[in-house]
């Protein structure tokens, strides 16, 4: 029996092509909800950048790739900022080889300065880019998710030079998440299941990205949508159709989460 449902949001209840939560979706969600199964997001965004959520309940928020996790109220389940020891390392390597990065901090997003490859992302997920703000003076906060837009080889520099207790993964290839090698969506998910009181083994996951391994890997059912990459559909319990032909939906029936007849 499921009684809790993780969703990533990007390519997965979100289209990149339509930029919009399907309706069935949301009654979907509102369907089981009613059942008493909780529903709970699991994204590498910002607490302050999950859009298209605002019309739909959902039960908790694992944020920053399980960085931040916060309740339906708001309230923080758990958090795991990055070190200051390589946020320090990190702010003397940027000084000498500057590349455009986005911050997840305690007080809002803030960015290094843009480039064209940060501009088109911006785009892609239809999110503002942050205010543009010193190194110096970003890194006097908690910082809980640093967006690199770098290549695969730097990427493996800063890991073994830099940012030496954080991992690394990547949604999109333009760009990688880093966050302290403490947390993943996989922790947010465990955090939630204590918070709720429920046993571990009745977990069902969906997701399309790298950052959503750890996520498939540790849900007793773990879905990977049509248009995830090879690498999460290898770890995923099922591969259901694309999240622009109607993946969730079709997955939720197959395991008689939802019927046909609950959907109007």
């Amino acid at each position: 029996m499921v009684q809790a449902i993780f969703f990533d949001i990007d390519g997965t209840l979100v289209s990149f092509k339509t930029k919009s939560i399907p309706a069935a979706v949301k009654e979907a969600i509102h369907r089981i909800r009613q059942k008493g199964i909780k529903i709970v997001i699991s994204t590498g965004r910002s607490p302050f950048d999950i859009k298209y959520v605002e019309d739909i309940e959902f039960d908790g928020f694992i944020t920053a790739n399980g960085a931040f996790c916060i309740d339906s109220k708001g309230e923080i389940i758990a958090q795991q900022p990055v070190s200051k020891e390589s946020l320090e390392r990190l702010g003397v390597f940027i000084r000498k080889k500057p590349f455009p990065c986005s911050f997840m901090t305690n007080k809002g997003n803030y960015v290094n300065y843009i480039d064209d490859m940060m501009l088109s992302l911006s785009q892609l997920v239809n999110i503002p880019l942050p205010p543009v703000k010193p190194i110096a003076e970003i890194l006097e906060h908690a910082i809980f998710q640093i967006d690199a837009f770098i290549e695969l080889n730097l990427e493996t520099e800063l890991l073994n030079h830099v940012l030496t207790d954080c991992i690394a993964c990547r949604w999109h290839p333009y760009f990688a998440d880093f966050n302290s090698a403490n947390c993943s969506k996989a922790t947010g998910m465990d955090r939630f299941m204590t918070y709720f009181g429920m046993e571990h083994g009745q977990t069902m996951a969906f997701g399309d990205g790298g950052n959503d391994i750890s996520m498939l890997k540790n849900a007793t059912i773990g879905i990977a949508m049509g248009n995830a990459k090879d690498n999460v559909k290898a770890v995923a319990d099922y591969v259901t159709s694309s999240v622009d032909e109607d993946g969730i939906i079709n997955a939720l029936k197959h395991f008689n989460v939802i019927g046909i007849e609950e959907l109007t």
